[in-house]
């Protein structure tokens, strides 16, 4: 199988035992990198806090918050010190670990699993795709458990009569909208995160593949560790502004729903314009660039640390110039560019 074939040239290399008891395509594979992705995620977005409060503050009330700037200094001055800097800190780190489990664990089982229905050459040819569909389901599934805690999140940040505290905030909403509280925001969530991790998956791998390719001047299996980790944090940062950009407008969407007692996704969309979708776009570019690249760093930095396989950068398969042949030149040319 393709991607089993790519994932036996890959930390092998090293030699350890360690690496030889993680087999690519176990159970244990797929754990660890689950906890990979609760840690990357969790930790990077429980840092950022301070940054996500400003955001989802210039969303919702953009003539009190006007940029990033002001909406720091009101917030500080006036609205709980560095203290209230933090608020909603909680719910962001169990949701987005929870998110992060899912995601990144789910991404590798699809991939695998859809790889394996396409055959080497499909995966090989259509690999853009198999990022995307990977990355599709195992995001479908994560926001699932991200919903009720992203509810708790931005009713914190965004709403004044609401306490701080998390342990109070959940019996708060499920007194005044039940459990339907925690999830009127899953359908919106699923249009900011879909796309949004889409991009993330399919524009990191590719855009890895094309580093190694086109700018390192040797394969990845001669590169040094710092100099992998250096490749995956740039990618990361690139593919996380096409994230924001992307995701952007229902996340907006999202901030204001869960700030609203009873309000619905359509009635937002619809106050909001196709203007108003659009505030707050700079500090997020900002947050989720660096967002991007630092979990992409820190979940590579883990299978590094606990040598789980990883597959290098796509191979075309030996008898690829023959299934090329059969397709038109532009599939003779890329195949005598790589």
């Amino acid at each position: 199988m393709n991607l089993l074939r790519f994932a036996s040239c890959s930390n092998d290399n090293n030699g350890n035992n360690q690496t030889k008891n993680i087999v690519f395509g176990s159970t244990k594979y797929y754990v660890l990198c689950a906890a990979g992705g609760a840690i990357s995620c969790g930790l990077t977005h429980t840092m950022l806090t301070p940054l996500d409060l400003i955001k989802c503050r210039i969303q919702v009330d953009p003539k009190r918050y006007r940029n990033i700037t002001n909406g720091f200094l009101i917030s500080y001055l006036h609205e709980g010190g560095l203290r209230g800097l933090g608020r909603g800190w909680a719910p962001t780190a169990f949701g987005y670990s929870c998110q992060g489990l899912g995601k990144f664990g789910f991404y590798e089982l699809f991939k695998n699993f859809y790889s394996k229905i396409l055959g080497p050459e499909n995966s090989y040819h259509y690999r853009t795709s198999l990022y995307l569909a990977a990355s599709a389901s195992a995001e479908f599934f994560a926001d699932i458990a991200l919903a009720p805690f992203e509810a708790c999140k931005v009713r914190t940040q965004t709403s004044k009569n609401c306490p701080s505290e998390f342990r109070r905030v959940v019996p708060l909403i499920y007194r005044q909208e039940g459990m339907a509280g925690f999830y009127k925001g899953l359908i919106p969530l699923w249009f900011r995160q879909i796309p949004y991790t889409m991009m993330k998956f399919a524009c990191f791998e590719r855009t890895v593949e094309w580093l190694y390719r086109n700018v390192v001047p040797k394969p990845r299996d001669k590169c040094s560790k710092v100099e992998q980790l250096t490749i995956t944090f740039l990618a990361g940062y690139i593919a996380g502004i096409f994230c924001a950009i992307v995701s952007h407008p229902a996340d907006t969407v999202v901030s204001k729903l869960n700030q609203d007692r009873g309000s619905t996704w359509i009635n937002v969309l619809g106050k909001l314009g196709p203007i108003g979708v659009w505030k707050g776009l700079m500090p997020r570019i900002i947050m989720i660039g660096t967002l991007t690249a630092a979990q992409w760093f820190i979940y590579d930095g883990f299978k590094v640390w606990l040598s789980i396989p990883r597959p290098p950068p796509p191979m075309k398969p030996e008898n690829f110039a023959i299934f090329s042949n059969d397709n038109n030149n532009i599939d003779i040319v890329e195949d005598k560019k790589d």
